[in-house]
C-alpha cells in the first residue's frame, strides 16, 4: 500500500507539473524507494539501519541505470523510438517498483518504508541541520553580489562543530553520522551553487553536459557514438552515470541538466562520506571513524574538483558499497554476490578509471591471501573473475572500445615516460608540490602544506604503528591488504614518471584516503602513546584537532582569504579573483557567454561553417550551451585566418575582460586585428559577441 499511494502522489505531480514538489518528492522516491524494495526482496535483514539507507541508494540508482538501459535498448525493438522520455519511463520503471512491492508484501507482509529512529532534537543537531541552508544562502549571495561572508562564517561554524562533536563526551555518538552528512553537503553545496551554472573546476563537466544533452534531446542512448567523436567524447558516452541516469531524472522530475549536476549529483555524492564512516566505525570506533571521514572530507579535492566529475561523484558511491559487500562478514555468500554483481555492474558503467583501480586493489588483496594460503571469504576469485569480466566486455564492445583504446594509450603513456625516470619533473607539478620540491608562493602557503606534511606523515605513522602492533585498534586481513596496497600505490605515483598525470595527483590522493584516512587517527595514537607513554583518548582527540582544524581552514581557503593572499577558492575568494582564474581554471560562465553560445547553436550550422573561438570557449562555453561538439571548433589566435562564412565567437571573457587564451598564451582580445579586418559583427548582447566573414 505504501508503494502503491507513493506512486499515486508521483504521478499527480507529475502529471499538474507542482514545482519543487514534483522534483522533491520524485526525487526521494527513484533514489530510495525501488532500492529499500530490492533489499527486504534480499532479505538483508541482519544490515543496520545506516546500511539499509545506503544500500537502498545504491540499489535504486543501480536499477534506474540498468532499468533505463534495459528501456532503451528493447523499446527500439518494439518501435518505440525514444524510450527515455516521460510516458514509457514512467509506465515501465512504476510497474517494475510496483512488481517488487507486491513480492515484498507477500514474501514479508507489509513493511514500514522508513523505521529509521528519530533523533532527539538536541541544539548540536539542530545546528547541524542548518548548515546545508547556510550553504545554499551563502553561496546564493556569493552568486548574487559576490559576498562571501555566510560561506565564511559556515567554515568556521563547521570547524566549531568538529571541536565540539568531538569533545563533548556526553554528545551522543547517534550525530556522527547526521554531522558526517550535513558538512559533506554544505561543503559541495557552497561550491556548486556559487553560480547559475555548471562549473567545470578544470575537469570534464563540459564534455558530460554534452553527452547528457544528446542523449535526452533525443531521449535515446546510443551505445555507438558518432564516428567524427573524438575518444575523450566517446568514452564518456560510454558511462551510464552521466547518460541514461540523469536523462531519466531529467525527463521524470522535469529538471534542467543544469541543475541535477549541480544539486541532485552533490546530493548523491554527499552519501559517499557517510558511507566511509560506516566502514571505518567497524575498526577504529565511532568517533576516530567521524575524523576520519572529516579528514576525507577537508581535502579541497571533495568539494572542488569533483565537482565537476558527476560520473565520478556517482561511481564512489558504488566504490564505496562494495567495500561495504566485501568487508561485511554478516551477509550470506549467495546474498554478497548477487551486491557485488550490481554494484561492479554499476561502478564499471559509471567511471572507467575508478572501476580499473577497484580492479587492482582487489587483484592485489587477493594475491597475498592466496600465496599465504589464508584465503578469504570476502575477497574471492569469483568476485574478481567477475569484475574483470563485466569491466572488458562493457569498454570493448561500447563506444567503439574508446574507453579500453584510453587504457592502451594511458599504458604507453606511462612506458614512454619510464626514460625519464632520473627526471623529478616527470612526476608532474603536483607532485613535486607534495614533497615540497616546487617553491611556496608565500608564508601562508608554506603553513598549508606544513599541516598538509603533517597528516600524511600521521598516516604513515598510523601504518607502521598497526604493522609493528603499537597500536590495539585490530584491522581484518582484507583492510590490511587493501591499505597496504593503496600504500604502494602512492609510493608508485610519487616514483613512476608520468603515472600521477594519467588521472591527476590531487584525485589519486583522495582516492587512497578511501583506505589510508584511519591511519591518520591510528598515527595519532601511536605518537601520543610515544610522547605521553599512555594512550588517552582525550589527548589523542586534541592531536588530531590542533592538526586538523588548520588543515581544513587552509584547504577551504578560509585563512587565504581573511589575510588577503592569493586564492585558489572560487567560494570565498571570488569577488577578488582575477578574470582568468574565474573563467580559465574554475569555468565560470555568465549569462553574456551562455545566450551568445545559444544564439551560435540555433542560427549556425556548425556541422558546415567553420567556428573559431578561444581555448576557454571552445572547451567549455560552446560545448555545454552552444552544444557544439569541439571539434568543429578552431582555436582563435592573433595568426588566424577566417574561412569563407566562417563565424568567430567571443565570450564575456574576451569582450568583456579583454583577454583571450590559446594553449598556454595569453594576450589582449585587440591584438587579435588580423582575424578580424574583414569580418561583420552580427551577434551582441553586451557581453558575448558573433562576427563573420561574409566573403
Amino acid at each position: 500500500m505504501t508503494v502503491l499511494l507513493l506512486q499515486f502522489m508521483v504521478c499527480a505531480l507529475v502529471f499538474f507539473d507542482v514545482p519543487i514538489a514534483r522534483q522533491a518528492v520524485g526525487f526521494i522516491y527513484l533514489t530510495f524507494v525501488p532500492g529499500f524494495i530490492i533489499v527486504k526482496l534480499l532479505k538483508l535483514d541482519k544490515l543496520d539501519k545506516l546500511e539499509t539507507a545506503l544500500f537502498s541508494v545504491g540499489f535504486s540508482i543501480a536499477f534506474l541505470m540498468l532499468a533505463g538501459l534495459l528501456i532503451n535498448e528493447f523499446c527500439l525493438l518494439f518501435s518505440v523510438s525514444k524510450p527515455l522520455s516521460l510516458m514509457p519511463l514512467m509506465i515501465i520503471l512504476n510497474s517494475l517498483i510496483l512488481l517488487g512491492g507486491i513480492l515484498v508484501y507477500l514474501r514479508n507482509g507489509n513493511v514500514k518504508l522508513l523505521g529509521a529512529e528519530t533523533l532527539a532534537l538536541s541544539p548540536i543537531a539542530l545546528v547541524l541541520v542548518t548548515l546545508p541552508i547556510l550553504s545554499v544562502v551563502g553561496a546564493r549571495l556569493v552568486n548574487a553580489c559576490e559576498n562571501s561572508s555566510i560561506l565564511l562564517f559556515l567554515i568556521i561554524a563547521i570547524s566549531l562543530l568538529l571541536v565540539v562533536v568531538i569533545s563533548k563526551k556526553q554528545l551522543s555518538s547517534k550525530l556522527y553520522p547526521l554531522a558526517a552528512l550535513m558538512i559533506a553537503i554544505s561543503l559541495l553545496y557552497h561550491s556548486s551553487l556559487i553560480s547559475n551554472y555548471a562549473l567545470p573546476f578544470g575537469s570534464d563537466v563540459p564534455v558530460e553536459y554534452f553527452v547528457l544533452k544528446t542523449t535526452e534531446n533525443s531521449a535515446h542512448w546510443s551505445s555507438t557514438p558518432p564516428s567524427f567523436w573524438n575518444v575523450v567524447y566517446s568514452r564518456i558516452n560510454a558511462m551510464l552515470s552521466v547518460t541514461i541516469l540523469p536523462s531519466i531524472y531529467s525527463s521524470l522530475l522535469n529538471m534542467d541538466a543544469t541543475w541535477i549536476f549541480k544539486i541532485l549529483f552533490p546530493l548523491i555524492f554527499s552519501l559517499v562520506p557517510l558511507a566511509f564512516y560506516q566502514v571505518w566505525q567497524t575498526y577504529v570506533g565511532r568517533k576516530y571513524a567521524f575524523i576520519s571521514t572529516f579528514l576525507l572530507m577537508a581535502q579541497s579535492t571533495f568539494y572542488t574538483e569533483m565537482v565537476g566529475l558527476n560520473r565520478q561523484m556517482v561511481a564512489e558511491l558504488f566504490f564505496v558499497l562494495l567495500l561495504l559487500v566485501v568487508l561485511n562478514k554478516k551477509m550470506k555468500p549467495f546474498y554478497k554476490m548477487i551486491c557485488f554483481m550490481v554494484f561492479s555492474f554499476a561502478l564499471v558503467t559509471s567511471h572507467y578509471a575508478l572501476a580499473e583501480i577497484f580492479l587492482v586493489f582487489i587483484s592485489f588483496a587477493l594475491i597475498p591471501l592466496v600465496v599465504l594460503r589464508r584465503p578469504s571469504r570476502n575477497i574471492t576469485v569469483s568476485m574478481v573473475v567477475f569484475f574483470f569480466v563485466v569491466m572488458f566486455a562493457w569498454y570493448i564492445y561500447t563506444s567503439s572500445a574508446s574507453v579500453f583504446d584510453s587504457f592502451l594509450e594511458y599504458g604507453d603513456y606511462v612506458s614512454r615516460q619510464l626514460g625519464e625516470f632520473s627526471d623529478p619533473a616527470s612526476r608532474g607539478e603536483t607532485v613535486l608540490t607534495g614533497l615540497g620540491m616546487t617553491e611556496s608562493p608565500s608564508i601562508w602557503n608554506t603553513a598549508s602544506r606544513a599541516f598538509a606534511y603533517i597528516t600524511q606523515v600521521f598516516i604513515v605513522v598510523g601504518f607502521a604503528g598497526l604493522v609493528t602492533k603499537r597500536t590495539r585498534i585490530h584491522l581484518e586481513k582484507e583492510y590490511i591488504t587493501l591499505s597496504l596496497t593503496a600504500m604502494l600505490f602512492l609510493a608508485a605515483l610519487i616514483l613512476v614518471p608520468g603515472l600521477a598525470n594519467t588521472l591527476n595527483m590531487t584525485r589519486f590522493y583522495h582516492i587512497l584516503l578511501f583506505f589510508l584516512a584511519p591511519f591518520y587517527v591510528i598515527g595519532g595514537q601511536v605518537l601520543v602513546k610515544l610522547l605521553f607513554r599512555r594512550e588517552k583518548e582525550l589527548e589523542v582527540s586534541i592531536l588530531l584537532l590542533i592538526v586538523l582544524v588548520p588543515y581544513f581552514l587552509f584547504q577551504t581557503g578560509f585563512v587565504y582569504e581573511v589575510t588577503g593572499s592569493d586564492s585558489y577558492s572560487a567560494p570565498l575568494s571570488k569577488h577578488r579573483m582575477s578574470a582568468l582564474r574565474l573563467y580559465g581554471l574554475v569555468g565560470l560562465v555568465d549569462e553574456y557567454s551562455e545566450f551568445g553560445a545559444k544564439w551560435v547553436s540555433k542560427n549556425v550550422n556548425v556541422e558546415q561553417t567553420p567556428v573559431y573561438a578561444d581555448s576557454i570557449s571552445r572547451g567549455s562555453i560552446l560545448t555545454m550551451y552552444g552544444m557544439t561538439y569541439s571539434g568543429y571548433v578552431s582555436t582563435l589566435s592573433n595568426t588566424t585566418l577566417v574561412e569563407t562564412k566562417g563565424i568567430v565567437y567571443l565570450s564575456a571573457f574576451n569582450v568583456v575582460h579583454g583577454t583571450m587564451v590559446y594553449g598556454g598564451l595569453l594576450w589582449n582580445t585587440s591584438e587579435l586585428s588580423s582575424p578580424f579586418s574583414n569580418l561583420n559583427i552580427v551577434y551582441t548582447n553586451g557581453g558575448s559577441e558573433v562576427y563573420k566573414n561574409p566573403s
